[in-house]
This record gives structure tokens, sequence and C-alpha cells, in this order.
């Protein structure tokens, strides 16, 4: 393995001397779909090289129309038969060029989608993201945000668990293995791997550990910037399922797995910093060392989480993981090193930050970071008042006129609906497209009938 491999960064010009000793022979060209999922094209890596690197290559446009299952969907302006589901093009973002350690002779990149005259498509997660970076950019800040993912580990092999409809799964652990050593080195074997091929691609670990369901763990990755910490955040959900399936077992992402186990999480921890690189949330003579600016950040947050919920919580699943005692918000209130509330204050003088702890694992990085600069911009330039800091159990605080967060997809759709910040912060155009995503979401689960259903009232009634 050479250094350019090892270390994980790449350039064109490292990969063409890499194709030429024979170290490379694919590339991955790939987009982040709506559901934050990679697609796109294995490419021969002469071919990527001499045709594709700098220009791009052409993708169906029906990648930003699909469901979870690739099923074209109705409704959408941007991709729809009566355009004929035309080509856009996906252009390599040299930044985001990589080896993959866990595939032989392989690398990968992510590139932003454009049109044929180069205009950038606004409904691209990446382009939405993009554009609330540019945003505080234009105010003197940068973001630094980081991803805490928790997953589950199961012996079964992908294709196994789908003959047996995901039922008598057998995952890793038998009981709660939050940072239990002994629990989780049964699964160190596959747990070790995604770590080291996480760093040997570039895509630096602080660590993992046991989480509160049986073969729950959780990775943290160091922060970044936002569009790197997102690209980071699904390379690293990709790589994991395909090193599982490599393995024989199999990871789920799904925010709610199983109704009597805990859920999966995507803990998103954010802060400002100016252009001198001084972190602007820090000032110690606030109390709790919390800035102005951070006080209104914060209080964006807590104003606008519902109307973005959708952005947190993309699925019918995901609103399952919102349970008292269960270390799952169900409350919009902040505290400060505060587990049970939605929004939790942690760190101090450069470390200080905000953990949302709404956002499941199932969320598209690309649009729950856009969706908390977005709340965090408003709070900002409305000068919001940040609400008294909640003490004690969130989940106990009926009559503290403490509000909830959405309860079900629905819900999420009609207060998306009625946002006027979403359509200041990413345009009409892109709030149609993921509320007709979410509608068809809806609808498919609202025509689907369930074993639930069948077990309860197939002979009760």
């Amino acid at each position: 393995m050479t250094t350019d491999m090892s270390a994980g960064h790449m350039t064109f010009e490292s990969l063409e001397r890499m194709v030429k000793a024979g170290e490379i022979d694919t590339v991955l060209e790939t987009m982040p779909d709506m559901q934050g999922r990679l697609v796109g094209k294995r490419l021969d890596a002469h071919f990527f090289l001499n045709h594709v690197a700098r220009e791009g290559s052409h993708h169906c446009s029906y990648l930003l129309g699909t469901d979870v299952e690739m099923n074209t969907l109705p409704g959408f302006k941007m991709t729809n038969w009566r355009t004929g589901y035309h080509d856009f093009k996906v252009r390599p973002d040299q930044r985001t060029l990589r080896p993959v350690p866990w595939l032989e002779k392989t690398a990968i990149v992510i590139g932003d989608v454009l049109t044929d005259d180069d205009k950038p498509v606004e409904e691209s997660p990446r382009r939405i993201l993009q554009r609330q970076v540019d945003r505080l950019a234009a105010m003197g800040f940068t973001a630094k945000m980081a991803s805490e993912l928790e997953f589950y580990l199961f012996r079964d092999p992908y294709d196994e668990a789908r003959k047996r409809h995901y039922q008598d799964m057998n995952p890793y652990g038998n009981y709660i293995q939050d940072y239990h050593i002994l629990a989780t080195t049964k699964e160190e074997g596959i747990v070790r791997q995604i770590r080291i091929a996480m760093n040997e691609a570039g895509i630096p670990v602080e660590g993992s550990k046991g989480e509160w369901g049986y073969g729950q763990e959780e990775l943290n990755l160091e922060y970044s910037d936002p569009v790197e910490m997102a690209d980071r955040h699904v390379l690293y959900k990709h790589g994991s399922k395909e090193i599982a399936a490599l393995n024989g077992v199999s990871i789920t992402f799904m925010a709610k797995w199983n109704a009597e186990q805990a859920g999966s999480s995507f803990h998103l921890h954010s802060s400002l910093w100016d252009a001198s690189g001084r972190a602007v949330f820090w000032d110690e003579q606030q109390p709790l060392g919390m800035s102005k600016l951070f006080q209104h950040y914060l209080a964006g947050q807590l104003a606008y989480t519902s109307e973005m919920m959708y952005f947190y919580a993309p699925f019918i699943n995901s609103y399952k993981r919102y349970r008292e005692g269960t270390f799952a918000p169900i409350r919009l209130a902040w505290g400060h090193d505060n587990r049970t509330c939605g929004l939790r204050v942690i760190g101090e003088h450069g470390s200080i930050r905000v953990e949302n702890r709404v956002p499941g694992a199932d969320a598209n990085p690309y649009l729950a970071f856009a969706a908390t600069i977005a709340a965090g911009i408003a709070g900002i330039e409305r000068r919001l008042e940040l609400p008294e800091m909640f003490t004690g159990d969130a989940y106990e605080s009926n009559g503290r006129n403490v509000p909830r967060v959405p309860g079900a997809l629905y819900e999420s759709i009609r207060t998306l609906e009625q946002s006027q910040l979403a359509r200041e912060a990413f345009g009409e155009q892109v709030v149609s497209h993921y509320l007709n995503s979410a509608r068809e979401e809806q609808l498919a689960y609202d025509h689907a009938v369930t074993n639930w259903e069948l077990d309860r009232y197939f002979e009760r009634i």
C-alpha cells in the first residue's frame, strides 16, 4: 500500500500514478440521493481519468425522485415521465477522492449534481447544504460539525435476513451493552474492521462503544466542516454495511428496528467559528460560558426544530424512536449536559457546542446539517431569546410548557408545509420537492397492511 493510499487522501494526479502502478483499477463515481445513500457507477479507472474526472458523467435524474425501494414517484417537477427522466451531470469533487480499503483496488469519489449547462441542481442534498454553508460564510462564520451514529449488528447475513422478512434476528448481544467492554469484545471482529477501514479511507474515527441495546454500537467521527462531515458520514454508513456484508453479517441504521430495543440516533454536534479560527460560542463572562451569539443560535434550534423535523426524521419508522425513558428526546428543551433534553449543551472554551439529540441514524446528514444551520442563522438574525434552561427529567415535563417533538411523519409534513423559514432558507422548489417525497412515503405506509394488523385483527374481529 502506497503513502497516498494509507493516508486516505488522493488527488487525480496521485490516482493516475496508482492506476499506472496497478494499485487501482476501479473508481466508484457517486452522489448522495435523497435518502443519504451513495448511488452511481463503477468505472474503469483509466476511463474515469480520461473522460470523467474533471468533466463528470451523466446519471438519470430519477436518482433524485425515488423512494427507498428505488421506485419512481409521481409529483416531482424536476424529474418525471413528462421530462423523459432526462439525465443530469455528476461532476466529481476531487476533495472527496479516497481509497476504499475494504474493496480490492478501488477508489471512490462523491460528485456534485449539475444540469447540462453546469448549473447546480438545487434539489440535490449536497447542494442544499452547500448553500447554507455559503450563507454562514456571508455572515463571517464557519461551522464545525460531528456525527455520532448508532447501529445494530446482527449475526444474520443480509440475504438470509430478508428471506425471513427480518424476523427472529440474531443480534450480537443479548443484554444491554452500554460502555460494556466484555459485550463489545464479541463484536470487535467486525467493528475493528470498520474503525480501521474508515481511518485508512481518510475518515478519522475517535472510537466506538457499546450502546443501550442488544448488539448496538456507536462509532464517533472527528468533527469537520459541514460538507466534509456529511461526506464522511455517508461513506461511513455505506462502508459499514459493505464490510458487514463481506463478513456474512448485517448492520442496520434504522431508527427503531425493534419495539423493545433502544432506537439508533444520530447525535449532531455543531459550533460556529469566525474567520480567525476563534470559537464564537464561548464567552466566559456569560452563564455556562455561552456567548450571546450561541444563545441566539440555540434559540433558533429550539424555535424551528419542529418545522425542520422532516429533515431529522424522514421515514415512518423514524418516529417510533421517540419514547419516554429511552435516551431519545421527546421534548424540545435545552439543558446543560442533560441527556433527557432534545438539545444538550456541552464543552467549554473551544469545545463548547450543542448536541442535537433529535435526528435518528436514518437521517440524511446533508439535509440534517442544512436544517441545523438554517435554524441557527434564523436565531442569530432574529436575535431570538433563549428560554430558561431545563433542569431535571425532561421526560416528566408535563405542565412546564415544553413543546414535544412531532410524533409522526404526517405531523412533520404539516409543520414543513407551514414553514416560512424552510422556504426562505432552501427555496420553494426544494421544499416542494421534499414535501412530495414525504407525502409519498406517508401514502405508501397508509396503503400497507402490516404484520401488526394481521396479528391483531385477522381472527379477533
